[in-house]
């Protein structure tokens, strides 16, 4: 599934649940740039970057700070804009 949204010159970072060459080799076919570490017990070690990797965990800290709020959590909004709208809006009171 993921294979169709990507394009070149993307990166795919990714934990390390994703790390099987399988999905390395899907990403890169694809053109994109696959930023999974490897897992700490592979006797081949595979290279990444680690600074765009870093990166990753500011993301995962603004979606766990949306899903504090129960709106975002469950998903009141049936609509995909009123959704949207409500995270717009939650980001913006947690950023103030």
């Amino acid at each position: 599934m993921l294979r169709s949204h990507l394009r070149a010159g993307q990166a795919v970072v990714a934990d390390r649940a994703y790390e099987a060459d399988y999905v390395r080799t899907q990403i890169q076919q694809a053109g994109a740039l696959a930023v999974i570490p490897g897992k700490k017990n592979r006797t081949v070690p595979v290279e990444h970057d680690a600074e765009v990797y870093k990166e990753r965990n500011h993301l995962e800290r603004a979606i766990n700070g949306l899903k504090r709020f129960r709106a975002v959590a469950t998903r009141f909004d049936k609509r995909a804009a009123n959704y949207f709208a409500t995270c717009c809006l939650i980001a913006a009171l947690t950023w103030l």
